[in-house]
């Protein structure tokens, strides 16, 4: 190889390689205890969410959860469909607002139990202490970035 050319990035190395792989696994673990409540763990956060933060416009849900707005409008069609949130108007005329149903938070209610065991699978494995830190450090990795 000359000088000139570059070796190809080594998956060993390569930090959006390995969060990509680890976000992949531990979504494994959530999505299958989340299973049991009818949703997946994008569409868990995003309930859960639009519970603290009620009457959200889609863009600024789409920033929260560090989405493309594209991305956001395809996760949320399926939870309009099934009757778990409303899109209705914002503030203004130009924008349009996220709210639980009553079936959303219900659901959100009865998923929650599912969560916390698939939080508690993941820091028996990880430890708690590490999983703290890590969550610490991603957090660190969007606010930085």
């Amino acid at each position: 190889m000359s000088e000139n050319q570059q070796a190809p990035a080594d998956r060993q190395v390569c930090n959006c390689f390995a969060l990509r792989q680890a976000a992949r696994h531990v979504t494994q673990i959530y999505d299958r205890h989340l299973a049991e409540a009818g949703l997946r763990a994008t569409q868990y956060s995003l309930l859960a969410k639009l519970n603290r933060e009620a009457g959200v416009s889609i863009n600024e849900l789409a920033r929260l959860m560090v989405m493309d707005r594209t991305t956001l409008g395809r996760a949320i069609r399926p939870l309009e469909r099934d009757g778990l949130l409303t899109i209705g108007p914002g503030e203004d005329g130009r924008t349009r607002a996220l709210r639980l149903t009553e079936a959303g938070e219900a659901r959100l209610r009865a998923a929650n139990l599912r969560w916390r065991e698939a939080q508690a699978e993941f820091e028996t494995a990880f430890g708690a202490a590490e999983s703290a830190d890590l969550r610490t450090t991603l957090r660190r990795v969007v606010a930085r970035t």
